[in-house]
């Protein structure tokens, strides 16, 4: 008897172990192309709830239904597809804070906005993949929202007319990223003839982060938890948010997709799409 216990406790002692050593590696199927991707021990809720939904199939036949080109492709909605109302039942609560970045490839999950979501929780099914840009120090270390605000204000001055003329013209031309680097090069004399700080404060790691694998940094601030990374396809990603889009940013040409889980050992996606796992304390 005593035999057949400690046989018994090997053999789950063994099975723990394999487990361990594996990981969910989550396959999204498109007519662009496939995306490879994990989902972090650290969001559990997330994790486990995406897993399910996929396992069940339930995501299939869902849509990419929202791509904005140099942001995120965001799609997965379930409840609609059911036909059931998405109420405080159907979301997960938030794991802010696990020191996951909106950087380029991050999944993370849609929610509603803090007026009638004050407690930040996540859609129960809706998720994005940020694809974003990469940016200068400069624009990371600066309170861009401020920026904006006081420059408004410089050029309604009648001595800054050209100055108006010119974010005036850009604007029209709809050339966003050359207006914000306008007001960038403006940032110093702002400063000094406003008397005003525009600098904020900023991680090193995040700077590193963004300034050579690029995201969306802003996100970060808005309270939506980041459960997941692409580690092979982000080359569809891209397709995708480029793809010609009507109202609400929908793409004009449907992008349904399949979502598959596989068991995997973490040592061949270690080897395979180059992701590195934490050392196991």
């Amino acid at each position: 008897m005593k035999k057949y216990s400690l046989g018994l406790a090997l053999l789950l002692s063994l099975l723990i172990s394999c487990s361990s050593q594996k990981d969910s590696l989550i396959k999204i199927h498109t007519k662009h192309g496939d995306i490879y991707a994990i989902l972090y021990d650290e969001t559990p809720k997330h994790k486990e709830n995406f897993i399910k939904l996929a396992e069940a199939g339930r995501f299939d036949s869902t849509e990419f239904h929202r791509v904005i080109d140099h942001f995120m492709v965001q799609g997965g909605d379930v409840f609609t597809k059911e036909g059931l109302p998405e109420s405080k039942w159907c979301t997960i609560p938030a794991e802010l804070d696990k020191g996951y970045l909106h950087e380029k490839g991050a999944i993370a999950a849609a929610r509603q906005s803090d007026h009638v979501n004050p407690e930040k929780r996540s859609s129960g099914c809706q998720f994005y993949i940020v694809e974003g840009r990469k940016y200068t120090e400069e624009e990371l270390t600066t309170n861009v929202k401020k920026l904006q605000k006081e420059f408004m204000k410089f050029i309604s001055l009648e001595s800054q007319r050209t100055l108006a003329e010119q974010y005036a013209a850009l604007y029209e031309g709809g050339k966003y990223e050359e207006m914000t680097q306008l007001m960038l090069s403006k940032k110093e004399e702002m400063e000094e003839f406003l008397h005003i700080n525009l600098s904020k404060e900023m991680d090193e790691a995040a700077i590193e982060t963004f300034t050579t694998v690029g995201g969306t940094p802003h996100l970060d601030e808005g309270g939506y938890t980041v459960f997941g990374k692409v580690i092979h396809g982000m080359d569809v990603v891209e397709k995708i948010s480029a793809v010609e889009t009507a109202a609400m940013d929908r793409p004009v040409d449907p992008i349904y997709i399949t979502v598959e889980v596989e068991r995997v050992l973490k040592k061949k996606i270690t080897k395979e799409y180059g992701f590195e796992y934490p050392e196991e304390k």
